[in-house]
């Protein structure tokens, strides 16, 4: 009897093992799965140039994005330059007609001649730098750079605004989906915000297969993601706002080469992402740069060897932040 109920208890905790064998393997192989199918999803972008505008070359930009009818709304940044702007995409049939028309807003608008796209512009004060910005219903939501605070302004009206107080370590972007904010703050957090109290509903680390991205800057909400401009690249980072994963990543470095061969030296990094929703329509331009593109993305094909450079291109080692404007 002694035998046969070890026998019994033996067998019985074998089964049990081996049904753990098989838990195990399926949550191995689920792991797997999924891991495939991250990796399936995960993409990198060339870009082709569909038009090109005008931009102010003095416009120190923070933060873009679409309204409606080709116009824009722009935050610049830098003390004593910052300001909220409206801006239209001109071509060459409008251009002209708008240069006229801003000759006769007295002196002080006779500075936007070099950059006659500019419709209306509120200059902050002095202390203020401008930073991130996003147009949730009718009002106009700006941060600013090393406070806690920003503002919110009146689309239609830049006079009226009021100041709000935020919690993420500094304000760097800013990007709305119609419903809550989502924010950036040079980290490699994206946070997301309730828009009537500022208050953090969810902090996200942001990662591409494995690696932290910091320095996330300028951010678009674009087709259910959240694209973010990494302060110090020409990439773009294509974030899941469900998990902060990256997605995909869209280069840029083409349009650089393309403003230095035409001549252009003195423009500094990318920074500023437009989607017109209506139009699925994407623009971008950089602090100081003489034009704002409209692009296409270019799927690169799995062995391009653009892709193994992404890491070096695209996630930048550490910088001193106190030395960093987002």
């Amino acid at each position: 009897m002694a035998s046969s109920a070890s026998t019994t208890h033996h067998h019985a905790k074998m089964s049990i093992l081996n049904r753990r064998f098989v838990v195990v393997g399926l949550i191995v192989l689920l792991s797997f799965a999924v891991f495939s199918e991250a990796e399936a999803s995960y993409g990198a972008y060339k870009v082709e140039v569909i038009n090109e505008f005008p931009h102010d070359p003095e416009a120190y930009t923070q933060g873009l994005l679409y309204a409606e009818n080709d116009t824009l709304f722009e935050s610049t940044g830098l003390y004593g330059r910052s300001s909220v702007r409206k801006v239209a995409l001109l071509n060459g049939k409008n251009r002209y007609l708008l240069k006229h028309k801003v000759c006769h807003l007295g002196p002080k608008r006779n500075l936007l001649l070099l950059a006659p796209q500019v419709e209306i512009v509120h200059e902050m004060q002095a202390s203020d730098f401008g930073e991130g910005l996003a147009l949730l219903g009718e009002s106009l939501f700006q941060l600013t750079w090393l406070q806690d605070t920003g503002f919110i302004y009146d689309r239609y009206n830049f006079s009226k605004f009021k100041k709000f107080t935020h919690h993420m370590q500094d304000g760097w972007g800013l990007a709305t989906d119609g419903k809550v904010l989502f924010g950036s703050d040079g980290t490699s957090t994206l946070y997301k915000i309730d828009p009537k109290t500022m208050k953090v509903i969810r902090k996200q680390v942001v990662k591409s297969q494995g690696h932290e991205v910091r320095y996330l800057n300028e951010l678009e909400y674009v087709k259910d993601e959240v694209w973010s401009n990494v302060y110090g690249t020409d990439c773009i980072a294509r974030i899941s706002p469900k998990d902060g994963t990256v997605i995909g990543w869209i280069l840029l470095q083409s349009l650089r080469e393309d403003l230095k061969s035409r001549g252009y030296k003195y423009f500094e990094v990318l920074n500023g992402i437009a989607w017109d929703r209506d139009g699925d329509r994407i623009f971008v331009t950089g602090k100081l740069w003489p034009k704002i593109f409209e692009i296409k993305l270019l799927p690169l094909p799995p062995n391009a060897p653009l892709i193994g450079e992404i890491i070096n291109l695209c996630i930048p080692k550490s910088f001193n932040l106190g030395n960093l404007e987002g």
